[in-house]
């Protein structure tokens, strides 16, 4: 337990009067530590938050952000027709599931986030698109309806630096 306070307190330092919001830090938790973080802890830290504890403005820490890119955003679904012949694997070899994105601009692994349109939800770059989109990222969806509703959009999106 030492350890990860440890390993967390990094991400909790002041910038300016600037603290991470109590979901980012949770989310850094369980991507860092391999932790799966209770319903219950993040309401009490996100009551810690909003009772001043801490200042919540978000997405300031040099520390986790390595950049700031403003990107057009479109979805896709597991079927062949928006996919490969082997449409729940993506091109790193993963199994798809929610939070999968493809990009061909940022390598395998690279954690981003798109806080205008999905608050503190990290993605992980896990697959490819054709070769002629490289400035997009395609962000799975379980249905097709759903990836449909969602459009194409522009979007910033921070790529974490860790």
């Amino acid at each position: 337990m030492k350890n990860l306070i440890k390993k967390t307190h990094k991400y909790i330092q002041p910038v300016g009067n600037r603290l991470l919001s109590a979901a980012l830090v949770l989310n850094v938790l369980s991507f860092q530590a391999g932790l799966a973080v209770s319903p219950d802890l993040t309401k009490s830290v996100a009551a810690a938050f909003e009772s001043a504890v801490w200042d919540t403005t978000l997405y300031d820490h040099p520390a986790l952000i390595a950049k700031r890119l403003t990107v057009t955003l479109t979805a896709y679904s597991s079927t062949p027709d928006q996919t490969d012949d082997t449409p729940f694997i993506t091109a790193s070899n993963k199994r798809v599931r929610d939070g999968i994105v493809a990009a061909n601009f940022l390598p395998f692994g690279t954690k981003i986030m798109v806080p205008e349109l999905f608050g503190d939800k990290i993605f992980v770059v896990e697959d490819r698109m054709h070769r002629r989109f490289s400035d997009r990222v395609d962000i799975w969806f379980a249905e097709r309806a759903d990836a449909k509703r969602f459009g194409r959009r522009q979007a910033d999106i921070l790529v974490l630096a860790y």
